[in-house]
């Protein structure tokens, strides 16, 4: 096993990594909205926005992309918020030939009261 865990993220919050690639299957941490510098977005899209760039980044390390992910499991703390997670994932996904599986979730909250959604992923490298 080889742990993923891209400099352009701020250190996991305790003793995990952000990814674990296994033969080729990659799986990641669920991923807050944190920026690099500590900064949290405020609205819902820019928080998943980041969320996902951070899988984004997880992936390339194992040397893998989005076309690549099997399935994304979302979480978002507010009912009214799905929509625009979906939104963000949709775009993400929308010109691959095939869609990976995806489950999203209402949670009651995460770690800090600022976080308002969470996303973690699984996927295969490419060879």
């Amino acid at each position: 096993m080889k742990a993923l865990t891209p400099d352009t993220l701020p250190a996991p919050f305790g003793a995990y990594a952000h990814g674990v690639q296994a033969g080729r299957l990659i799986a990641t941490s669920g991923q807050l909205a944190l920026a690099a510098d500590g900064n949290i977005p405020a609205s819902v899209t820019a928080q998943t926005e980041l969320c996902f760039e951070n899988i984004r980044a997880i992936l390339a390390a194992a040397g893998a992309d989005f076309s690549h992910v099997i399935r994304f499991t979302g979480y978002v703390t507010r009912r009214a918020d799905f929509t625009a997670y979906m939104a963000v994932r949709d775009a993400l996904v929308r010109d691959l030939a095939v869609k990976p599986a995806s489950t999203l979730l209402i949670v009651t909250g995460f770690t800090r009261p600022e976080f308002l959604v969470e996303v973690e992923a699984l996927a295969m490298t490419p060879h």
